[in-house]
């Protein structure tokens, strides 16, 4: 073995005392080290995901940058598995759901409402996604790499939550209607008001667990901005799920929090919220108020949602076992409710109207697992000082995918990168515990 001090960029990250620890490349559920190509590629990849340099630099457009990321990002990692004998990834059981899930959607494919629209999507957007998650699970093997990931993850967040404000302010909406709603930043993950809420509620978690395990002052300071920036946008993007949400992560790190010593800062949190309620634009508390009163959305867009999540369940009543075909969950609603070309607007009910019940129970396994892989991090690294940071970054990733849990009730995102990248985390985490001596 070599020192972290001369280890090329190529190679693994290493400490001075890996070679006397040799157990730890030995490890059940651990694999041989990883060169630093394949994580620095899922980097780019996670980076042109979120900020679309190429929607702003049309030049990069016909390059497909974020294909060429992906792509290079698991050819380094094979090749790397191929060099130095390893297996092509960490054993887990969640990595055997999903790939139990994917087996389903493709036995399920002859049945589907449009054959050849299923297999595309199974080959495009969910082969991706399932991609991006193995890559996670994998390439994220050390300490470092955990960290700069999730730093990465929540710098990136920062011009999403900025440029969010800046069209609030600026009057810039995409209607002029009952309510107006901000122009999103122009990524694949953020393209409209909703989703730019669920990414930033997803990556505030991440953020806040840097900050409870970072010790000095101006960085500590640094992500308080940070995390504000996310709620502020946030609440411009007038997004009820992104408000329930914020929420229910408020509400479980609060719980959290009140009772260890950084009570302080949980108490703070909640009076600042309390102070800045009566400042809350009209509207949005008029938008809020449709939560629970869906008549009285003047968008309709609650009322037909609701009628989209009647018709699904409904369809999954008439067909538990084999549903619509992976992706079409839009096809068999058109036969229940009328054409409207519209997917569910709920994780769970497009599993099971496209899987069927079947699918939807392999989704609640993995979902169930990964929760279970930080869980068990932040109860092993609790009270051991020198794991204090996998214990905030372990609560973090369990609170984000909580907060998943409640978006997926309001969000059509059930193959996209949302879910699985902060389940990739959960077992990346796992694996970079389990590598601990």
């Amino acid at each position: 073995m070599y020192s972290h001090a001369h280890a090329e960029w190529w190679r693994p990250d290493s400490t001075p005392g890996d070679a006397a620890r040799p157990e730890r490349v030995l490890s059940a559920r651990t694999v041989p080290p990883v060169s630093g190509a394949p994580f620095w590629a899922l980097m780019t990849f996670t980076l042109i995901q979120i900020l679309a340099p190429q929607e702003y630099f049309k030049s990069l457009a016909p390059f497909r940058i974020g294909l060429i990321a992906a792509a290079a990002a698991a050819a380094t990692f094979l090749l790397d598995r191929i060099a130095r004998h390893g297996p092509a990834t960490v054993a887990s059981r969640e990595i055997g759901i999903v790939c139990g899930l994917a087996l389903w959607a493709a036995v399920t494919v002859p049945w589907s409402y449009w054959p050849g629209g299923s297999l595309s999507f199974l080959t495009g957007v969910y082969l991706k996604t399932l991609v991006i998650f193995w890559l996670l699970a994998n390439v994220v093997s050390t300490r470092k790499r955990l960290k700069v990931i999730v730093w990465g993850l929540c710098l990136m967040a920062a011009p999403l939550a900025v440029l969010a404000l800046r069209a609030y302010l600026s009057g810039e909406f995409v209607d002029s209607g009952a309510v107006r709603r901000i122009e999103s930043y122009e990524a694949p993950l953020t393209h409209n008001p909703n989703d730019l809420a669920l990414m930033l509620n997803l990556i505030l978690p991440l953020t806040a667990a840097l900050f409870l395990a970072e010790r000095r002052i101006a960085v500590r300071a640094a992500l308080l901005a940070l995390g504000a920036l996310d709620v502020l946008a946030i609440v411009v993007s007038f997004s009820r799920a992104g408000f329930l949400t914020l929420g229910a992560t408020a509400s479980i790190y609060s719980y959290r929090l009140l009772r260890r010593p950084e009570r302080g800062w949980a108490i703070a949190a909640l009076a600042l919220a309390l102070l800045c309620a009566p400042l809350l634009p009209a509207a949005y508390l008029q938008r809020l108020s449709t939560i629970s009163n869906i008549e009285a959305d003047p968008t309709g867009s609650a009322q037909a949602r609701w009628a989209d999540t009647l018709a699904a369940v409904k369809f999954v009543a008439r067909h538990p076992i084999v549903g619509a075909g992976l992706g079409m969950d839009f096809l068999a609603l058109n036969e229940i409710r009328g054409p409207a070309w519209k997917d569910v607007y709920n994780v769970y009910l497009e599993h099971a109207v496209d899987l069927g019940l079947p699918g939807l129970v392999l989704f609640i396994l993995l979902f169930a697992g990964c929760v279970r892989a930080a869980t068990e991090v932040r109860r092993r690294a609790a009270g051991v000082p020198d794991r204090h940071d996998l214990f905030c970054l372990a609560e973090g990733i369990q609170i984000s995918l909580a907060g998943f849990a409640v978006a997926a009730l309001f969000h059509p995102v059930a193959y996209h990168v949302y879910f699985y990248y902060v389940a990739g985390l959960a077992l990346a985490i796992r694996h970079v515990h389990d590598g601990l001596p």
